[in-house]
């Protein structure tokens, strides 16, 4: 059985930084494409960063380029986020996923974390 447990969340100040673990069971991230998606109040979850495979492409979303950056250490078969300068708009319920049917930036992932939330205050 595979599981996908996130990491990290909390409450930070605008302009702070945070880093979102995601640790596998049942399965690696090798040879799979991985991702973290987010979920606000009131909206649809939406795509923040992945990392492809075959050849470890890294792909943000424009509104995290340059501060976000999705990354995995293999011997601990985890995937991580390092978020850096967090804005209030970064708040919400962050997921990682793995194993995509789709597009990888289209949330239809096989598997699921249950989310860590992420909180920025202004």
């Amino acid at each position: 059985q595979v599981q996908l447990v996130e990491s990290g969340g909390g409450l930070v100040q605008t302009g702070g930084s945070l880093l979102l673990s995601c640790a596998a069971s049942g399965r690696t991230f090798s040879g799979v494409t991985a991702a973290w998606f987010r979920q606000a109040p009131g909206k649809e979850r939406e795509f923040v960063a992945a990392l492809r495979w075959p050849f470890m492409i890294r792909n943000y979303a424009d509104s995290v380029k340059g501060r976000f950056t999705i990354f995995e250490n293999s011997a601990e078969n985890t995937l991580f986020l390092q978020m850096n300068s967090l804005k209030p708009e970064d708040t919400a319920v962050y997921y990682c996923a793995t194993d995509p049917s789709g597009v990888y930036s289209s949330p239809e992932y096989k598997y699921w974390g249950q989310g860590t939330q992420v909180t920025v205050s202004s």
